[in-house]
């Protein structure tokens, strides 16, 4: 298994672990939007990219990002699984 497959498929266990909805998200239309959505479970949504260990996003990925925060939304990246717990923890645990 890839390294950013792996690192979405432990967040994933993580999450739901801790009450949340994990979606693998795509935008058939739109390239370049966050390809997880997490909702916890009083509600806080992020859309977020995970990348493998020293990833960055793409420029396309970073605009779709800035979008989605300019539109109200909780939207990040994350390289690695703690950085991942860690915006989860912010914008869908508490």
């Amino acid at each position: 298994m890839a390294a950013e497959a792996e690192i979405e498929k432990k967040l994933g266990i993580w999450a739901k672990s801790r009450g949340c909805l994990y979606y693998k998200f795509s935008s058939p239309a739109r390239r370049g939007v966050p390809d997880r959505l997490v909702i916890g479970p009083r509600g806080g949504t992020l859309f977020l990219e995970l990348k493998a260990p020293g990833g960055v996003p793409t420029a396309l990925q970073e605009r779709e990002i800035k979008i989605l925060r300019a539109n109200g939304c909780h939207a990040d990246w994350s390289a690695g699984i703690e950085g991942g717990k860690k915006l989860i923890e912010i914008h869908c645990l508490q």
